[in-house]
């Protein structure tokens, strides 16, 4: 984990409502992911873990409370420059069918004006970066990929126009496992690499154990416990916590019991 003082994104004693305040999504969450950190943010569904990701670029507005991206009240951006600024992977892909590999990546870049030869260039290095072939890819289209190559053409895109934050909502949950190992591990490389910012939801608490530096955890619109996975398996937390961060150490000595026996005389 990097050592800095500077804030990428501040979670400030954040409440968010619907239907008139009778439902509440997050109550009282406050988190803060600190530049070039990497936080996974798990929990059950309907935890909230997913608000709380649309709150930071302003897919939906705070009840109470505030939320700032590099120091910035994001109520006080546009939306839509904000939303330029920060690079965005979800499960869905959501890539456009009838645009190409090419025309994917570079939709952020055309929007912010970007001439030609520099989106071209910067759609062969993302792509390099992506581990795809530039000249087997760039002119094919969505339905032309396997879903680990519709994927890792997310990443590209929403690293396109160089963003120093990347919000990630379950982006690899629909992949078989092993693109789904592959393709975390070549995103934690970029993440090193580039120096980015990143919080990702996910279900997954061994994919959140491997790849973050710190793990907070949601449960009924709150952040129960929050911290290294080291210290979230280690040390003493709720119960709900608890069972939760062993879920990885279950599964690892499942294997190494199966491993002993396959071996034995």
């Amino acid at each position: 984990m990097a050592s800095t003082s500077a804030v990428a994104i501040a979670v400030e004693g954040v409440r968010k409502t619907y239907d008139e305040g009778r439902v509440t999504a997050l109550d009282a969450v406050s988190v803060a992911v600190p530049d070039r950190q990497f936080l996974a943010v798990v929990g059950p569904s309907g935890s909230g873990k997913t608000t709380l990701l649309q709150l930071i670029n302003r897919l939906a507005e705070p009840s109470d409370g505030l939320v700032r991206v590099e120091g910035e009240d994001v109520r006080s951006v546009s939306p839509i420059l904000l939303r330029r600024r920060i690079g965005y992977v979800f499960q869905g892909v959501g890539l456009f069918p009838h645009l190409t590999v090419a025309e994917n990546i570079a939709i952020t870049p055309r929007l912010l004006g970007w001439d030609r030869a520099r989106m071209a260039a910067r759609v062969d290095e993302l792509l390099e970066l992506v581990r795809l072939d530039r000249t087997a890819h760039r002119d094919r289209y969505p339905h032309q990929l396997s879903g680990g190559e519709r994927q890792r053409v997310g990443v590209a895109r929403a690293l396109a126009a160089n963003p120093r934050i990347v919000l990630m909502d379950e982006p690899f949950g629909a992949l078989d496992p092993i693109n789904r190992d592959a393709i975390g591990q070549d995103y934690r490389r970029l993440h090193d690499t580039l120096g980015l910012t990143t919080m990702m939801i996910t279900h997954d608490m061994l994919e959140a154990v491997l790849l973050a530096d710190r793990v907070a955890v949601m449960q009924s619109g709150r952040i129960i416990a929050e911290g290294t996975p080291r210290d979230l398996m280690t040390g003493t937390h709720d119960r709900y916590v608890q069972e939760l961060m062993q879920t990885p150490r279950r599964q690892a000595e499942r294997l190494s019991h199966l491993m002993a026996r396959g071996t034995s005389p």
